[in-house]
């Protein structure tokens, strides 16, 4: 089945140092823009990370320090990429979770202003799982037929991600071919930042997901305990996760609402 569309979707997949938000890197992304009338543009974009690549990434991607020594840094390539995904809804696998949180770390690290969560995602991981509980390759075998040869290498990845939806689509009838719908139907979590350090209640607060105060509004735990936030200021958290709590922090110190 064609995806029906309005806007572009770009399924993306990368593969990087490990799975750190605040300290790994990207090594390789791989990027299928598919448009409204069904034309495709694929890219695939190595990566120097400027960081060593430990042997559990090595072993996985199967790609080495010296295979991308001389690949462009992220920055150098950030604005190209953001040009690419600009104005465009995003799919992937595991990528709500995983890769949606580590391209927009890597874009604040190279000062390039996106904001990823405005934009409509759908994690083909979360409706197999809703509908199946596998694997991608397991998925692609299932849905597809075929065995997904060179797996773990980006653009296979992306590929694969892109045929298994198509084919979800082909198999349940429920599942309507709407980006709005699907990205609503595999959104498990209801994340304010990439990391779903604060999450969205009912009531559209942010609220804190972790520690000592986990389930409590935001805005009352640092009108509260201004020191919070000064302690996750300087903690090893994702920028964008400060980022978000920046916003919040200003909002109660200038006694503003939440837009």
């Amino acid at each position: 089945m064609q995806l029906n569309l309005q806007t572009p979707l770009v399924f993306f997949d990368l593969e990087t140092t490990g799975l750190d938000l605040s300290k790994d890197r990207i090594v390789e992304i791989a990027y299928t823009k598919v448009m409204p009338n069904g034309r495709e543009e694929s890219k695939t974009i190595r990566i120097n990370p400027e960081m060593h690549i430990s042997a559990e990434a090595t072993a996985v991607t199967g790609i080495h320090d010296e295979d991308v020594a001389n690949c462009p840094t992220f920055k150098q390539v950030a604005a190209e990429i953001a040009r690419d995904f600009e104005g465009c809804d995003l799919a992937g696998y595991n990528s709500n979770h995983f890769d949606i949180p580590m391209l927009g770390e890597e874009m604040l690290r190279a000062g390039i202003d996106i904001d990823l969560m405005k934009r409509r995602h759908i994690d083909v991981q979360n409706i197999f799982h809703r509908k199946e509980q596998r694997t991608l390759s397991a998925a692609y075998r299932f849905y597809c037929g075929r065995e997904l040869t060179d797996a773990h290498s980006a653009n296979a990845d992306t590929m694969a991600t892109y045929e298994v939806l198509k084919a979800q689509l082909d198999r349940y009838p429920d599942l309507k071919n709407d980006v709005g719908y699907l990205a609503d139907y595999s959104t498990i979590s209801q994340n304010v930042d990439y990391a779903g350090r604060f999450v969205w209640n009912k009531n559209k607060q942010e609220v804190i997901n972790f520690g000592k105060y986990k389930g409590q509004v935001l805005a009352d735990v640092l009108k509260r305990d201004p020191g919070y936030y000064g302690w996750m200021m300087q903690g090893d958290f994702p920028l964008h996760t400060k980022k978000i709590l920046t916003a919040v922090y200003i909002r109660v110190k200038t006694g503003k609402s939440a837009s």
